[in-house]
């Protein structure tokens, strides 16, 4: 992750010429090893002939090169600016982002697991650009994980690039691992929380949250 300078107007009282520069916004990247797309298409034609999957008819002969895509996209998020701007207004009530959409991979089976998420925040001196909620999620979904470790991240990650009063991050998600092999636990889902700060020391905190998510 890398820094680089964006800079805003403040007027300061008296002053209609010189800009002040807003603070820095965070450039977030994932670091990820160059992906190999050739490398991977002759793998997934391999792993489908040890499967005793032929892709010599006409419908399965581009599927190695389509499975091989289609994995450099679900591990690869888009990089973008977390903006924060200062709270001028002394905001101190929660601010919530529901039903964020995520889709990830099952680190044990590759394979997909997908939900919602209901991230959450107390401002303390800066606020965050509504829509990096939801980037801030698809940044740590873009991997191969389990659902435990995506919530804790997400959380940990606010807590400390924000300094925020308190964070919640609910994650919902139905696993294909579950529902298309071993148990089949069709209609099954998998519910995973993290709280910090306020919001899990103090009970009317934690519980505005919830009911806010529709939790309660």
């Amino acid at each position: 992750m890398t820094r680089h300078p964006h800079t805003a107007l403040h007027l300061a009282p008296g002053d209609s010429d010189i800009p002040a520069p807003a603070q820095p916004a965070l450039r977030v990247v994932q670091e990820t090893d160059a992906v190999d797309l050739a490398a991977a298409e002759r793998a997934a034609g391999q792993f489908l002939h040890a499967l005793g999957i032929s892709t010599e008819t006409e419908s399965l002969r581009g599927t190695p090169g389509r499975m091989a895509r289609a994995y450099a996209e679900l591990f690869s998020p888009r990089p973008f600016d977390l903006t924060t701007f200062p709270n001028d207004e002394g905001y101190d009530e929660l601010v919530l982002a529901r039903s964020i959409p995520v889709r990830s991979v099952c680190e044990h089976h590759l394979l997909p697991f997908v939900g919602t998420a209901h991230v959450g925040y107390l401002p303390g001196r800066r606020i965050l650009g509504l829509s990096k909620l939801a980037r801030v999620v698809e940044h740590f979904a873009c991997r191969p994980q389990v659902q435990e470790r995506l919530t804790k991240q997400v959380a940990d990650w606010l807590q400390t690039q924000l300094e925020p009063k308190g964070v919640g991050v609910v994650i919902e998600a139905e696993h294909s691992c579950m529902t298309l092999r071993g148990v089949q636990a069709t209609g099954s889902s998998t519910l995973t929380s993290t709280l910090l700060g306020t919001l899990r020391n103090d009970a009317r905190s934690r519980g505005e949250f919830l009911a806010l998510a529709g939790l309660t």
